[in-house]
């Protein structure tokens, strides 16, 4: 998709103010869906590689982060970190491009959580990838 923030909103995006380097590599986008959330981000120039395409690393980072957010949210609002990111690049994305990603739990033990996820570009798959996460106590 290409689009513009009116649009995006228009569609029921919203807009998010992320600490950290969550903050840096969006903005982000949240949309809630029937079975859960999607994280976006409209690639713009700074997103892009020498190449003209959206960077690995940009792409990895949107997967990171919509696997940890699925993960936190599924198991009560716990921290999680990430232990392993596998991430499989199936296509390009350009600037313009909306990048939307989603993913799922797998499977979740006392300490780790096991996820699947995608990045696409209007239903066109971009990445695929999976994530081990460590489940952390929050500090009182």
């Amino acid at each position: 998709m290409t689009a513009g923030s009116e649009s995006l909103r228009a569609l029921g995006w919203k807009q998010r103010e992320l600490p950290g380097f969550a903050g840096r590599f969006g903005p982000l986008w949240t949309l809630k869906e029937e079975h859960g959330w999607a994280y976006g981000v409209l690639a713009q120039e700074e997103h892009l590689n020498p190449a003209g395409a959206v960077h690995g690393g940009a792409l990895t980072s949107l997967l990171d982060h919509a696997l940890s957010a699925v993960a936190w949210q599924l198991l009560d609002r716990r921290p999680c970190v990430t232990v392993q990111l596998d991430a499989q690049f199936l296509d390009a994305a350009a600037s313009g491009d909306f990048l939307v990603a989603r993913g799922q739990l797998i499977h979740a033990t006392g300490s780790l959580a096991f996820l699947r996820g995608n990045v696409s570009v209007n239903d066109k798959l971009v990445v695929n990838g999976s994530a081990v996460m460590k489940i952390r106590t929050p500090k009182n």
